[in-house]
């Protein structure tokens, strides 16, 4: 029974490693702008950071990109450094289940500690991100690299405006972080 519970575990956690293809070439600038747009874990994960950020932080709309983006970068970073992060993939689907509900459940008028936990957070999933692609790029992979936080600071600003179209219609807050949540386990079930 033990070993049929493990290999069940064992199952689940290899299946969000199947969400992230490598989608293509991992080369040059192109590459890097097309990247994020044809991999739906990377496309809802970066749409919802910027709902997140609209919807929180309307003074502040550009905290969470920004935190996003430094973040990837270090990840890229640890990853040309020969630093391994453990389970990377599952962390990848695991981000957009997350940022999913932070767009569902956070409100602007949530406590400070709270919004600066979700920016933590938000900072560490994006790690992994920018740890994935740099593991996966090849030839030109700066400029890979580069287009790669050019498309996702594209995302970010999309899921702000649209944010900030809505931001008075919480119902609209809600079923679109629960479309991006319940899109991730989705993802998880591979």
């Amino acid at each position: 029974m033990k070993k049929l519970a493990l290999s069940a575990v064992l199952a689940t956690a290899a299946a969000p490693a199947l969400a992230h293809t490598g989608h293509g070439a991992a080369s040059g600038l192109l590459a890097g702008l097309s990247h994020p747009l044809l991999g739906p874990d990377h496309l809802l994960a970066m749409l919802a950071v910027g709902l997140w950020s609209g919807f929180v932080l309307p003074r502040r709309f550009w905290a969470g990109a920004v935190i996003f983006l430094a973040a990837m970068a270090a990840g890229a970073g640890l990853s040309w450094a020969g630093i391994g992060i453990p389970l990377v993939e599952v962390w990848i689907v695991l981000s957009v289940v997350a940022f999913g509900l932070l767009t569902a459940v956070s409100s602007r008028h949530q406590p400070a500690a709270l919004t600066l936990a979700s920016l933590g957070m938000v900072g560490l999933f994006a790690a992994c991100h920018g740890h994935a692609h740099a593991s996966e790029a090849t030839g030109l992979a700066p400029a890979y690299l580069a287009g790669f936080l050019l498309s996702t600071a594209m995302l970010h600003l999309a899921g702000i405006g649209l944010a900030r179209r809505v931001a008075a219609q919480p119902l609209t807050q809600r079923a679109l972080g629960t479309g991006i949540a319940l899109s991730g386990l989705w993802l998880m079930a591979g």
